[in-house]
C-alpha cells in the first residue's frame, strides 16, 4: 500500500495522515470549497477539489471519490468517521474498483447498520439485550399491547440512523400514539426509513462501549472500555477510559459480549459496541458502529496502541500481532470535544472567526486539532474544532491536567465548549464517577458557568490589585474592550442558513 486518499475532512483527516505518513505511505486530500485553506488539505501529499461547501454537493460524493482515486493512483480509502464511513454501498463500490476500503466489509456494515438487524443477529449469541422486541413496528394497537408487556417507561427507537433521531421515550400508554407518530416521522425524515421497535427503558442509565479490533483472519480482540456518558442530545461530549465503575469481572464479560457481536456479523477491522449498564452493573447491547470512533485517542493512550495503523494493517490483510492476552490497560485518558458551540445558550452551533487560538502542551496533553488562528469556522458540517485529550497513571491526574489543559487552550472569536468541560471535570459527580447520560439535565445550567467566570474575575481582580501596589508609579492604562455574552454568532447570523 503506497498511496491512501482520505474521504473526509478536519481532525479526523489529519490523525489518518500522520499514522499513514509514519508507515511511508503517501496521502490525498478532498476537500470542498469551503476547505480550500483547510489544515488537512495542506497536510496531505495531494488534494482533490470535490465541490461547493454542502456535503451532498462534496463529501458524500462517493462515485466521484472513486473515479479520482482510480485517475490518480490510489491503493486505499479510509473514510474516517461521519460522511461515507458506515454507508455500506460505498464500501462495496470501492472493493469493487479495485481498491480497498479501510475498514469493515460491506456486509457487515448491513447487518450492524439496522438496530433491528444487529438485534436479531446477536441473539444467537447469547449478548444481553434490553427487553423489548427486535422487528419493527407500526400498529399503535400492537405497540400498546407490547409496551404493557414490557412495562412503561419504554423508548420508541428508530431501526436506521443514531444521534438521537427517532427516539422518544414513553411514560404511559396514554401518549404512546403520539410519541409513536413523531419517532416514525422524524426516522421517515431524517434516515428514509421509518422503522421503529420498542424497548424498556433503562432509568439512569451509563453508557458504556467496547473497542474491538479484529484482522480478516478470524482473530477478534477487545481493547477494554470507554465511558462515554455525558452528553447532550444524544452527542457524547466528553469521554475516558477506562471507566471508573466496571469492575474486572464486568468489564471481561462485557468484552467476551462485544467479541461475540462482532463473530455474529465475521467483522473485522476497528469497531465498537456500545452498551446500557444500569446501577447494577447490568448491562444491555445497544447498537454496534462499523468504524473508527470520533474517542478512540482514549483507547490508544491507555493501551499503547494506534488505531489507525491497526486498521490499515488488517486493511492489507495482515493478521494481528497480539492476543487479548496481551493487552493490559496503562493509566488513564479522558477526552473533551472542543465544539464551536454555546454551552450556555443549549450548547447552540457557533460561527465566527478565531480571533485567537493557541493549544495546550505540556506532559500527558494531546490535540488532534484541524484550525489555527484567523481561520473561519464553517457552518456547513460538524462544530467539532478539536478533540482535548489528557492522560495520567490515574484518573485523578488526568482529570488534574485536563483542567491545566482546558486553561491553556486559548480561544476566543466564538464560543466553544471549554467552559463545559471545567465545569464538569470540578463537578462532585464527575469526580466521584457517579454519574450518568443525565449529567447535564441533572446538573448543569447556564448559570453554572457564569459563576465560573465571577470566580475567575474575582482571581484576576485580586492579581490585578497585588501587582497594582507592587508597580505604583509604573503603571499604564490599556483600552479594553466589551464583547456581548450570551447570544451566539450562529444564532445571530442564523440568516445566512439555507
Amino acid at each position: 500500500m503506497k498511496k491512501i486518499l482520505v474521504a473526509n475532512r478536519g481532525e479526523i483527516a489529519i490523525r489518518v495522515m500522520k499514522s499513514a505518513r509514519e508507515m511511508g505511505i503517501k496521502t490525498v486530500a478532498v476537500y470542498s470549497e469551503a476547505d480550500r485553506n483547510a489544515l488537512h488539505v495542506r497536510y496531505a501529499d495531494e488534494a482533490i477539489f470535490l465541490g461547493p461547501p454542502p456535503s451532498a454537493q462534496s463529501y458524500l460524493l462517493g462515485d466521484k471519490i472513486i473515479e479520482e482515486s482510480l485517475r490518480i493512483g490510489v491503493d486505499a480509502i479510509h473514510p474516517g468517521y461521519g460522511f461515507l464511513s458506515e454507508n455500506a454501498d460505498f464500501a462495496r463500490k470501492v472493493k469493487n474498483a479495485g481498491l480497498i476500503f479501510i475498514g469493515p466489509s460491506a456486509e457487515s456494515m448491513e447487518v450492524m447498520g439496522s438496530k433491528i438487524g444487529a438485534k436479531q443477529a446477536v441473539k444467537k449469541f447469547d449478548v444481553p439485550m434490553v427487553p423489548g422486541i427486535d422487528y419493527a413496528i407500526s400498529d399503535v394497537a400492537e405497540a400498546k399491547k407490547i409496551a404493557g408487556e414490557v412495562g412503561y417507561p419504554v423508548l420508541i427507537k428508530a431501526s436506521a440512523g443514531g444521534g438521537g433521531k427517532g427516539m422518544r421515550t414513553v411514560e404511559n400508554e396514554a401518549e404512546l400514539e403520539q410519541q409513536m407518530n413523531m419517532a416514525i416521522s422524524e426516522a421517515t425524515t431524517s434516515f428514509g426509513d421509518g422503522s421503529v421497535f420498542i424497548e424498556k427503558f433503562v432509568a439512569s442509565p451509563k453508557h458504556i462501549e467496547i473497542q474491538l479490533l479484529g484482522d480478516q483472519h478470524g482473530n477478534v480482540v477487545y481493547l477494554f472500555e470507554r465511558e462515554c456518558s455525558i452528553q447532550r442530545r444524544h452527542q457524547k461530549l466528553v469521554e475516558e477510559a477506562p471507566s471508573s465503575c466496571l469492575t474486572p469481572e464486568v468489564r471481561e464479560k462485557m468484552g467476551q459480549a462485544a467479541v461475540n457481536v462482532a463473530k455474529a456479523c465475521n467483522y473485522f477491522s476497528a469497531g465498537t459496541v456500545e452498551f446500557l449498564v444500569d446501577d447494577k452493573l447490568n448491562f444491555y447491547f445497544l447498537e454496534m458502529n462499523t468504524r473508527l470512533q470520533v474517542e478512540h485517542p482514549v483507547t490508544e493512550m491507555i493501551t499503547g496502541l494506534d488505531l489507525v495503523k491497526e486498521q490499515i494493517k488488517v486493511a492489507m490483510g495482515e493478521k494481528l500481532s497480539f492476543s487479548q492476552e496481551d493487552l493490559k490497560i496503562n493509566g488513564h485518558a479522558i477526552e473533551l470535544r472542543v465544539c464551536a458551540e454555546d454551552p450556555a445558550n443549549n450548547f447552540l452551533p457557533d460561527i465566527g472567526t478565531l480571533e485567537r487560538y493557541q493549544l495546550p502542551e505540556g506532559v500527558g496533553v494531546r490535540v488532534d486539532n484541524s484550525y489555527e488562528e484567523g481561520m473561519d469556522i464553517p457552518i456547513y458540517y460538524d462544530p467539532m474544532i478539536a478533540k482535548l485529550v489528557t492522560y495520567g497513571k490515574t484518573r485523578a491526574e488526568a482529570i488534574e491536567r485536563m483542567i491545566r489543559a482546558i486553561n491553556d487552550y486559548q480561544i476566543s472569536g466564538i464560543e466553544t465548549t471549554l467552559p463545559f468541560g471545567t465545569f464538569a471535570m470540578q463537578h462532585p459527580a464527575y469526580v466521584s464517577g457517579n454519574f450518568d447520560t443525565h449529567f447535564i439535565a441533572q446538573y448543569f445550567t447556564p448559570d453554572k458557568l457564569n459563576n465560573q467566570t465571577e470566580d475567575a474575575e474575582k482571581v484576576a481582580a485580586i492579581a490585578a490589585y497585588i501587582y497594582s501596589e507592587a508597580n505604583k508609579g509604573n503603571a499604564t492604562t490599556d483600552d479594553t474592550q466589551t464583547t456581548q455574552q450570551g447570544i451566539s454568532n450562529w444564532k445571530q447570523n442564523r440568516k445566512v442558513v439555507r
